[in-house]
């Protein structure tokens, strides 16, 4: 990272803190908004593309888009299987709880890693591996494993399941589009985002959507707030801010869903999933930030 002025880290200190606070809202746009994961997810493409291009447009950030065929293709590749994250996170919301679907939904960065591994022949650290069962165990905490076990209905389980589905498949995406959305971020999320409109037009449920009220608004926001304004926060401030910032301010997404949650639906966490948030933490953390497992040094005579 180049070296930055105090007060350009202060700025994308506050942008990144806002993008996340909003980012954390997204549940509960989903639910106001009435629609099933397929319609949501299509006008999150459509209200998110409207505002990457005038955005994007009015700063020449799409110049000679169309000669960068590789770019292009990556691009639709990984925006496959990032619109087929968002319907199964939405879908999963629907069956679950926003809550719960948020924690078991943050355990894709692991899932980046060991692709990445997988795939790409990329060194993990033995640490990195203690950390990822770390926040393995705690994202089966946060879906209740008491509840699974005993009293959870098919539309639960089957929520937590497209939940987890959806983890590996943004994972997926995150890792294809990695290297391209470093040299254009706004582009391949603008790609990302057409990508979604073709492909989920044909099968979105439009009797409800054309009739005037509220679920407009929420269904607006979800591209102009969640992939419109987040995405150009995010993307400028990551730049100009440490790892370990970027990495702790990522918890502020999670626990503005979970007070939402609770807040408007009366959603709140049993003491084991409690603990599953505490052991996602850790095990991200842990990742992230380099922590090493350190063995006691013997004490010499």
């Amino acid at each position: 990272m180049n070296a930055v002025s105090p007060s350009e880290s202060r700025s994308a200190l506050i942008q990144l803190l806002i993008a996340e606070l909003l980012i954390g809202s997204v549940g509960v746009f989903v639910h106001e908004s009435g629609q099933d994961a397929i319609t949501a997810v299509l006008f999150r493409c459509v209200f998110g593309s409207a505002f990457l291009i005038a955005w994007g447009g009015a700063r020449g950030l799409f110049r000679g888009l169309l000669g960068e065929r590789a770019l292009i293709r990556s691009a639709i590749f990984s925006g496959v299987l990032l619109v087929l994250n968002w319907v199964a996170l939405f879908a999963g919301m629907a069956r679950s709880s926003i809550g719960v679907a948020t924690m078991v939904y943050h355990f894709f960065p692991f899932v980046v890693m060991g692709m990445a591994a997988m795939f790409y022949g990329e060194r993990t650290r033995s640490a990195d591996l203690g950390w990822t069962a770390i926040a393995f165990v705690g994202v089966l905490c946060s879906a209740d494993p008491f509840k699974l076990w005993n009293s959870a209905g098919s539309g639960y389980l089957i929520g937590v399941g497209l939940t987890f589905v959806a983890a590996i498949l943004c994972g997926a995406s995150l890792l294809l589009s990695r290297r391209i959305s470093r040299e254009r971020p706004f582009a391949v999320v603008l790609i990302q985002c057409l990508v979604g409109i073709v492909m989920l037009a044909p099968f979105a449920d439009y009797t409800a959507v054309w009739v005037p009220g509220e679920h407009w608004f929420w269904l607006a926001g979800l591209g102009l707030i969640h992939s419109g304004v987040c995405y150009v926060l995010f993307y400028t401030s990551y730049p100009r801010l440490p790892v370990a910032t970027i990495a702790v301010l990522a918890f502020i997404y999670p626990v503005i869903a979970l007070l939402l949650d609770y807040l408007v639906y009366g959603h709140s966490l049993v003491p084991v999933q409690s603990l599953g948030v505490v052991l996602i933490v850790i095990g991200t953390l842990g990742v992230n930030l380099k922590w090493q497992w350190r063995r006691p040094q013997p004490v010499r005579a």
